[in-house]
């Protein structure tokens, strides 16, 4: 076959890979009962198609192909083993057997299903919530061990040993690949709503690289909690599917068309996806009408009344401050705290904020969290205060790692060099 042939077929497999799969490695896992074993049949199963796809063709439907070679390159493998450790032989009894096999059964509705019965196996109360998020986050959605560090704020190899010791206890405590009973729902919720939501944050504000924003991650966070949405109709499950898509249909207007970041007050709201408003305001007004709703709930909230304000200036920050005290009861937070100090500046001023912002650091919360710093030094900068702002924006550039955001602090630190005379000190940091 020629070099186009192959270029071609590469050009798929890698959109495949891209779009698909964690579908394929969920559907694969209940297939094999193993993370490690259905991870290497995942690659496996990628390799024969770049081999056998060149010669014969893309097949009609790819996903199933995928599923099946992988399953078949597993238990051929496990075969071979098996001739000289009858352990391996054991297993592959088990396997074999546990599983009714039809590859016509594999259609996109069981693989979503699939992929559900994951989210809420790595989720399983037996394992800690460390690695419930870590594991779900590397299986389900496919993220880099360093990528999840950076969503904990910690190391690699420690998200790296909590993702091998959540394995090992699924496999040994035979934790079932299964979609809990409708009386186990509520307490497994919490930790499911919560990856999905660092999924979809990694996705809005990458935390490292050249974008600032993932749109595959994002969306893949949003299709997740509509899933969640249709399978059960809780409250909290809404207000996280409305708060991702009210945050979402700012997106088109956060960058700038070379890349660089928009802070919320200068940002054309022309350009804010308004079928996406519509549908998460609805989704706010479902939630609060249960009277059982939660902080997703509350963020969606205060996400609306942002999205219906016609301008910064015209937003109701009093209202903003005031969600914000209710979501601190809540949910305790220093992020949400230094949210609400931002909210504070924008109705009371800048000094207001920054005694808020300093208290926090004072405190040693979010010292390693460069928004902190950013929202500190917009503070000082706004009063006045060049020298020191110009310290915070400088400490909130060592701490990021996110190219768009660098180029953002760069160029206010080269607006403070140049004296640049202040803004509206009411602009919000945003």
């Amino acid at each position: 076959m020629g070099e186009n042939a192959t270029a071609s077929v590469r050009a798929i497999l890698d959109e495949l890979y891209r779009t698909d799969s964690r579908r394929v490695l969920a559907t694969l896992i209940r297939l094999l009962g193993d993370f490690d074993m259905a991870e290497e049949a995942l690659h496996d199963a990628f390799m024969a198609a770049m081999e056998q796809w060149t010669w014969n063709g893309v097949p009609g439907n790819p996903r199933a192909w995928l599923i099946s070679a992988g399953r078949f390159k597993a238990i051929d493998s496990m075969r071979r083993r098996a001739r000289f450790d009858a352990s391996v032989a054991q297993q592959l009894d088990t396997r074999t057997a546990a599983v009714s096999w039809n590859p016509e059964d594999i259609t996109d509705e069981n693989i979503e299903d699939d992929r559900l019965r994951l989210i809420f196996t790595c989720c399983h109360p037996a394992l800690p919530q460390d690695s419930q998020l870590a594991l779900t986050l590397r299986e389900v959605c496919g993220l880099t061990t360093e990528e999840i560090a950076r969503a904990f704020l910690t190391s690699a190899p420690t998200i790296a040993k909590r993702i091998v010791r959540a394995k090992a206890k699924i496999r040994d405590s035979r934790i079932p690949f299964e979609v809990p009973s409708r009386s186990d729902l509520p307490e497994r919720l919490d930790a499911v709503l919560h990856v999905i939501y660092l999924v979809f944050t990694e996705g809005y504000s990458a935390s490292a690289g050249a974008s600032l924003t993932r749109p595959d991650l994002s969306s893949e966070a949003i299709r997740l909690g509509r899933l969640l949405v249709e399978l059960l109709l809780e409250s909290e499950a809404i207000g996280l599917l409305a708060l991702m898509l009210l945050h979402e249909s700012r997106r088109g207007a956060r960058t700038s068309p070379d890349g660089d970041v928009v802070l919320l007050d200068d940002q054309d709201r022309s350009l804010w996806n308004r079928d996406q408003i519509a549908e998460g305001t609805k989704l706010v007004q479902q939630a609060l009408a249960s009277r059982s709703f939660g902080p997703y709930t509350l963020q969606a909230t205060i996400a609306a009344v942002h999205a219906e304000a016609p301008s910064a200036d015209a937003t109701d920050w009093s209202q903003i401050v005031g969600l914000y005290d209710v979501l601190l009861r809540a949910n305790p937070s220093p992020v949400v705290e230094l949210n609400r100090a931002v909210a504070v500046a924008m109705r009371d001023g800048p000094a207001a904020g920054l005694q808020r912002i300093d208290a926090i650091l004072e405190r040693g919360d979010l010292r390693e969290y460069h928004l902190a710093h950013s929202a500190r030094a917009d503070m000082l900068r706004r009063l006045g205060r060049t020298s020191e702002a110009r310290d915070s924006y400088q400490q909130a550039l060592n701490l990021t790692r996110q190219d768009a955001v660098r180029r953002f602090l760069e160029r206010r630190l080269r607006e403070l060099e140049a004296r640049t005379p202040p803004t509206d000190p009411r602009r919000p940091v945003q």
